[in-house]
């Protein structure tokens, strides 16, 4: 378990992006499989729900409501704010407070809740003063309307300017075996007890082709790829909190399962040492 502020959440969570249509847009193509996985993910003991109201947009938000309101005691929901999305794969900051403000409320009315556990600013909108935007969390948090604040995509630079205006408990960025360009967030996080929810958790790229050292890994523990992957993630540092998403059933309970699986330490090193060039990839996360 991990304390985020207020908020004691199981180490390995649930994220609603796949559970939308194609470029994060639209409805799911199966209505019905998507509020199964929901619900499935919840039996399994899967505690925080990472959502947006960009994903769809607003169609997450609205598949956990129906999914699982009223929702069980101890489940936690967290969403983001500071996207607008003009269609299938767009994708644009938007951090007016204002706006920012608008996002919570319209999040609030979907999930049909009294108060946003984590409330994440989506990105740093480089057009917006950024302490306007820590200043509008900050609001929403001493109003009530939001538990905790946390961060999405940003640098230790940026967390600590945060840090200045409003409590911050948790950061979101891009992270996985492969991709590691925010090392210096994970060990700044980890040294200061605030969570980090990497997202696109299960990246591996060429670690994981056949021979690789993610395959390698996998074959010795006669566990799959992906869970390899979020092994190595919660071994990483102990402020971490995976939240693969899927749409599938057979994948939920695959990736929950992780929770359970232990490296040993050559296989954490052998997956630590083995790294490749990072690149950026795109801006929904």
């Amino acid at each position: 378990m991990l304390q985020l502020g207020v908020l004691r959440v199981h180490r390995l969570g649930f994220g609603t992006m796949q559970l939308t249509g194609p470029g994060v847009w639209g409805p799911p193509r199966d209505h019905d499989g998507a509020v199964a996985v929901l619900r499935r993910a919840v039996e399994l003991g899967v505690d925080l729900l990472d959502t947006a109201d960009s994903y769809g947009p607003f169609v997450a938000e609205e598949l956990i409501r129906e999914a699982l309101h009223p929702y069980p005691e101890g489940l936690k929901i967290a969403t983001k704010a500071g996207f607008t999305r003009s269609g299938p794969d767009q994708w644009e900051p938007c951090g007016r407070p204002e706006y920012l403000r608008e996002q919570c409320e319209g999040s609030l009315r979907r999930l049909g809740a009294e108060r946003i556990d984590l409330f994440q600013l989506h990105r740093v909108d480089p057009k917006v003063p950024a302490d306007e935007q820590y200043g509008l969390c900050k609001e929403l948090r001493d109003e009530g309307k939001v538990a905790e604040v946390g961060l999405s995509e940003v640098s230790v630079a940026q967390v600590e300017a945060a840090q200045r205006i409003v409590p911050v408990v948790s950061v979101q960025n891009q992270y996985n075996v492969a991709q590691r360009s925010a090392d210096d967030v994970v060990d700044y996080c980890a040294e200061r007890q605030i969570g980090f929810i990497p997202w696109f958790p299960l990246g591996s790229g060429k670690l994981s082709r056949p021979g690789g050292p993610v395959d390698q890994v996998a074959a010795e523990l006669g566990a799959t790829v992906s869970q390899v992957c979020l092994a190595w993630l919660l071994r990483r540092a102990p402020v971490m909190v995976p939240i693969p998403g899927t749409s599938s059933l057979e994948h939920l309970e695959e990736n929950c399962a992780a929770a359970g699986l232990a490296l040993t330490e050559g296989q954490y090193q052998l997956l630590s040492d083995a790294r490749k060039p990072l690149r950026r990839w795109a801006l929904g996360g």
